[in-house]
């Protein structure tokens, strides 16, 4: 009985580590770690944001760890494989990524797992190198243009044909709301302007205007 059980255990590990070893799993993750890391500090570098959350650097190198033995246990079961795809096709991920860019350097984390999984290694240090290369030259480049912003503006109502006319120097705006009560007249615009243009300044100057405010929308916060 003895002589059976061990020959069970035997062929089990055997069965385990027939097309894929302890050495090639530790290297896999040890690369994996690396990649991620390297995803991590260069998402740090590029970021344009206002608000830099650690723990989505974290994820990424989360992300290429995860996905790497994901890839290797694919890729040495056929039926493991199937049993897999069935069970992540019914995951909903429901985390809303504010930035694209985001989501690009997630799936640059999970195709870098992809890639050591497959134990691709040159393919994914190719990979990891052009990309960090190309992300960083770009964070030298600025792109500036005319950014969104609310501009909210308080005023007496009488003052309503003065207010109209200092709006419409801007080119691009779009009304968002418009109240009224004692207290006077709320104005919020949605308009795109240089951050540089004295447009506050310019609307204080008109008579019969408590205050204005012009704040930058969240969705542009980052550009």
């Amino acid at each position: 009985m003895d002589g059976i059980v061990k020959n069970s255990v035997l062929d089990f590990f055997q069965s385990q580590f027939l097309s894929l070893t302890p050495l090639n799993v530790v290297r896999a993750l040890l690369l994996g770690l690396l990649a991620g890391v390297i995803i991590a500090l260069v998402y740090r570098r590029t970021f344009r944001g206002v608000l830099f959350s650690p723990n989505f650097s974290v994820t990424l190198v989360m992300l290429t760890l995860i996905t790497t033995p994901v890839v290797i246990c694919i890729k040495s079961n056929l039926a493991l494989s199937m049993g897999m795809v069935g069970a992540l096709s019914i995951v909903r991920f429901r985390t809303a990524v504010k930035d694209p860019l985001d989501t690009a350097y997630m799936f640059w984390a999970l195709t870098t797992g992809i890639l050591l999984g497959a134990e691709l290694y040159l393919i994914a240090f190719v990979v990891v190198v052009m990309i960090s290369l190309v992300m960083l030259g770009m964070s030298f480049i600025k792109v500036t243009g005319p950014n969104s912003f609310l501009f909210v503006i308080h005023y007496d109502p009488a003052a309503q044909a003065d207010v109209d006319a200092a709006t419409s120097r801007i080119k691009t705006k779009r009304l968002r709301s418009k109240t009224q009560s004692a207290a006077g007249a709320e104005l919020t615009l949605e308009v795109r302007v240089d951050p540089r243009n004295d447009l506050v300044s310019h609307m204080l100057s008109v008579d019969g205007v408590y205050d204005a405010t012009l704040v930058m929308m969240q969705n542009e916060a980052g550009a």
